[in-house]
């Protein structure tokens, strides 16, 4: 059996692992305790970090690495004749294991990971690496962490911010690179929504509360749309009001908007805001109005490389469906970038 077999099966492995650890099956083995521990000091060290946020990503991604999807997954591409290169993986730490997916594409074409780990989340990653190390040793060697300058590498998948991704291109321009930058997601609606669907819709902007490139951060509404159904809806999230960071923010920009004299709807747990921005605030949702949804779709579409996901029913091709923003299958790219045939096509070099 070759190293990428190995590796596939491994990461198979894995997401029986995640199953089991987040429906509690394994309760009382070394590595549910060891799991449960460092869950605990990732919490301790970052407190966007929840422990149901974190078991979210885990069962997620336990949910995607199974053998019949990461078989249909990589079935459309020629992995066997990659040649083995060392990929540079700069993570975002704006939420729990969201660099995951270049983790998996770079190991899983048989390549090698040198990773730069957010300060933000330094603990999950290096456990998740123990673990496939432990239970597949010929991946030992294959993941390194580094807190260094980054050398001895081929290739560099760098993700963060507007700034620093400008930075990225300066340094990594010489090489074959994946630099994202920051996106946010939408939601389109036309006011027929039912409140199942508005409900969901509250799950793609709570979840992570709001920091990940997939969280609906902005809605578009047609005019004279009627927030009070909205509000209705998205009423079972109240608790998150209870988070004290959250709080905290929540009540710092309140205070921003107010004494800037800002026209605000909100509903003690979320602010809506008239923004022209698709970026906005923890605890605060931009919105605009449209008048047509043809007039809409050629704006989104002018302002494209600023959105992550698009959800909607029955607006435009390749949207998401209401609470589907944090459910990405193993297709879906950040940004649209294919990092597995960028990843065959950098072996070629």
């Amino acid at each position: 059996m070759n190293d990428q077999r190995k590796t596939f099966i491994a990461f198979v492995k894995l997401g029986t692992f995640f199953r089991e650890f987040c429906n509690g099956n394994i309760s009382g083995s070394e590595w549910h305790k060891t799991f449960t521990e460092v869950i605990a000091l990732a919490k301790h060290h970052n407190g966007w970090f929840t422990e149901e946020n974190i078991h979210y990503a885990l069962m997620g991604w336990g949910e995607l690495l199974t053998d019949e999807k990461l078989s249909a997954w990589l079935s459309n591409y020629s992995v066997e004749v990659n040649k083995s290169k060392t990929v540079a993986i700069i993570m975002a730490g704006n939420i729990p294991l969201v660099g995951f997916h270049d983790f998996l594409s770079v190991l899983i074409t048989g390549n090698a990971v040198l990773a730069k780990l957010s300060s933000n989340d330094k603990t999950l990653f290096p456990l998740i690496a123990k673990y496939l190390m432990e239970i597949e040793p010929s991946l030992k060697g294959k993941i390194t962490f580094t807190e260094e300058k980054l050398e001895n590498f081929d290739a560099v998948i760098a993700t963060g911010s507007n700034n620093t991704a400008r930075y990225f291109e300066h340094y990594f321009s010489k090489g074959p690179n994946i630099i994202r930058r920051n996106r946010n997601s939408i939601a389109v609606l036309t006011g027929n929504e039912t409140p199942q669907e508005l409900a969901a819709l509250g799950e793609d902007i709570f979840r992570y509360y709001g920091l990940g490139c997939r969280s609906v951060s902005k809605l578009f509404v047609p005019q004279e749309y009627d927030f009070d159904v909205f509000f209705e809806a998205i009423y079972e999230f109240n608790p998150i009001i209870q988070q004290a960071k959250y709080a905290n923010n929540y009540d710092y920009n309140k205070a921003v908007y107010l004494m800037s004299d800002f026209k605000i709807l909100e509903n003690g747990f979320l602010m809506l805001k008239e923004d022209s921005s698709y970026s906005s605030p923890i605890a605060s949702v931009f919105y605009e109005t449209y008048n047509s949804s043809e007039e809409l779709k050629r704006k989104l579409n002018i302002e494209a490389e600023k959105i992550q996901c698009i959800v909607a029913k029955g607006f435009v091709e390749g949207e998401i469906s209401f609470g589907q923003t944090q459910r990405p299958e193993l297709k879906d790219y950040a940004d649209g970038i294919d990092t597995v045939d960028f990843l065959l096509k950098t072996s070629q070099i």
